[in-house]
């Protein structure tokens, strides 16, 4: 039998190449370390920009969530502003166990709904028509009236809508020259749903309109061209150019709206609805606003509150993940 090698004696040692393992990670992190340090130091004054819109968000959005924690404390007007002493799921067990809320909850997500599908695809039919328009005359005009709207006060727009649709309104008026008789479209529960979302759509219409416009300006004209020669129409640019390129805006834009689908617009609501329209009307901040401050009951409504957050996060994060999983496209 032969005696071992000196080669396979001698101890098997590293190459000084080849880095020790879990090495490589942590010279990656202090090289990243290192390299923020350095530009942080060359772009100081930039980055202190960001100091009066972060202290906005930890002042104003952030420090008041700590409220919250009335939803599980009793709350009394004049006392402890953190509530007086702990109650457990007693708010939560009470609004979901009364109708009424559920009555609120179904009118919210049939608006939510509603305006979803009406006003989500109608900007991006308007940018595709307006990207067609060769006049540019008429198309800044368009563009113009469309997008006015988006800056008048929720208050002037409440204010027309009522205008027109009261019993001596133009629309009335309207129905009367035609042969018919005056409607009462805001003491009725069953037309508040279509005043709210034609009101809704006419104000974002144009908004909308313009950040699909910008994102078609990004699309190279090179894949226009290549469509064309392979014989593509009009509408198979459009199907397999224009809205390809412009699918990070709209899924962008999506999860937005998706974000704030239960939180149907409380002013425009508030201004518009009366108790005769409460049944289709009343939504679930208009709810938390009586419930607040008219009853003085801000225990409960905090629960409601916070349960409508929840859900609000739970649809972000849940359109998200889909998109990215679907799409491959989302915003984290």
């Amino acid at each position: 039998m032969s005696a071992p090698s000196t080669a396979d004696q001698a101890p098997r040692t590293r190459s000084p190449d080849r880095p020790e393992p879990g090495s490589t990670g942590r010279s990656r992190s202090r090289t990243a370390r290192r390299g923020w340090r350095q530009a942080f130091r060359r772009d100081w004054q930039l980055y202190s920009l960001a100091i009066l819109p972060l202290l906005f968000f930890l002042i104003f959005r952030y420090l008041p969530m700590i409220g919250n924690v009335i939803a599980f404390r009793r709350f009394q007007p004049g006392g402890n502003v953190l509530g007086e002493y702990w109650v457990g799921l007693r708010y939560v067990k009470m609004f979901l166990s009364d109708p009424t809320f559920w009555n609120v909850f179904t009118n919210t997500a049939v608006l939510g709904g509603l305006t979803l599908l009406v006003c989500f695809p109608l900007p991006i039919v308007l940018a595709l028509l307006l990207n067609e328009v060769r006049a540019r005359r008429l198309k800044r005009f368009v563009q113009s009236v469309s997008y006015l709207p988006h800056f008048l006060s929720i208050v002037i727009v409440a204010a027309m809508v009522m205008q027109l649709l009261s019993i001596d309104g133009t629309v009335n008026q309207l129905v009367r020259a035609a042969g018919g008789d005056a409607v009462p479209f805001l003491q009725q529960p069953e037309w508040f749903r279509t005043v709210y979302v034609s009101s809704e759509l006419w104000q974002t219409l144009g908004w909308g309109t313009i950040l699909y416009l910008a994102a078609l300006t990004t699309i190279d004209e090179n894949l226009y061209e290549a469509a064309r020669i392979d014989g593509a129409n009009r509408w198979r640019q459009t199907w397999h150019v224009t809205l390809p390129g412009i699918r990070p805006t709209m899924v962008t834009l999506l999860i937005l709206n998706i974000g704030t689908f239960m939180a149907v617009g409380f002013e425009k609501v508030l201004l518009l609805y009366n108790p005769l329209t409460y049944p289709t009307a009343d939504v679930i901040s208009t709810y938390l606003f009586r419930m607040g401050f008219q009853s003085s009951n801000f225990s409960y409504a905090a629960a409601i509150g916070l349960f409508e957050a929840v859900i609000g996060l739970t649809l972000v994060l849940s359109a998200n993940a889909i998109s990215r999983r679907t799409v491959g496209t989302s915003l984290w």
